[in-house]
């Protein structure tokens, strides 16, 4: 597999995600939301970093970008539409292009809704997802500047994604998520025995991601949502659940 991800916790309950191109050794890191836990892993991993790639300009996905571009002098890229509420970004990433990891090639998605110009990034090989805070296993971002409307366009975007896709999302919530998860969908099987596996792993300690894109498809009510109205319900919910 060309690309290997590990995920970096930071702060009190993000993730940030260290990826590494295996035909190359070069490296990148996504959302670095402080710059101490990651430093300590791109140091014990080689003391490599090329590339910081950000998904939206709010402080706990940004936060240690200056540290780490000084320190290793990596280039930033972020979505262009919000270079003016985050570091310089040296490039500037529209919906549709393209970026280089070594050989790994990643492709920006435009997924406005928790933010205006938050972006995700796909690889294919192995396929993985960072999706930032726009979905998260067994729920989604809040609507801090978009619509439901665009929440709702930008998880259709994720449409043609296979199953077997990595979701590489921003933060630890997927137990907090599960307990709305089944008020919205109590008869749900696969949401139940997934459930049943978060709190286990949440017990030993363990994170709970990444997960898939088929088990999100199963058991995540947002991404199962069938039109805005009921989207826009569930996220009205879940924001007072």
């Amino acid at each position: 597999m060309p690309l290997q991800t590990r995920a970096i916790p930071v702060l009190s309950d993000n993730y940030s995600w260290f990826l590494r191109d295996t035909e190359t050794g070069c490296t990148a890191i996504v959302d670095p939301g402080e710059a101490a836990p990651i430093q300590s892993v791109l140091d014990a991993e080689g003391g490599r970093l090329d590339l910081i790639l950000l998904t939206h300009h709010h402080a706990d996905h940004i936060g240690g970008t200056e540290a780490l571009r000084a320190r290793y002098k990596a280039r930033v890229a972020g979505p262009a539409s919000e270079q003016a509420r985050m570091p310089a970004l040296d490039i500037a990433l529209h919906d549709g292009d393209h970026l280089s990891l070594g050989q790994s090639e990643g492709r920006v998605i435009a997924v406005p809704g928790h933010t205006r110009g938050h972006i995700s990034y796909y690889f294919a090989n192995p396929p993985t997802l960072f999706c930032g805070d726009t979905l998260f296993s067994l729920g989604c971002g809040r609507l801090f500047e978009g619509t439901a409307e665009q929440l709702f366009e930008s998880l259709k975007r994720f449409a043609d994604l296979p199953d077997d896709t990595l979701v590489c999302c921003g933060h630890e919530y997927t137990e907090g998520n599960s307990a709305f998860a089944l008020h919205a969908e109590p008869n749900n099987a696969a949401l139940k025995v997934r459930v049943a596996e978060v709190k286990r792993l949440r017990a030993e300690g363990r994170a709970t991601v990444p997960s898939t894109l088929g088990e999100e498809r199963a058991t995540n009510p947002f991404l199962r949502a069938a039109d805005v109205p009921t989207l826009a319900r569930l996220r009205r919910e879940k924001d007072t659940f």
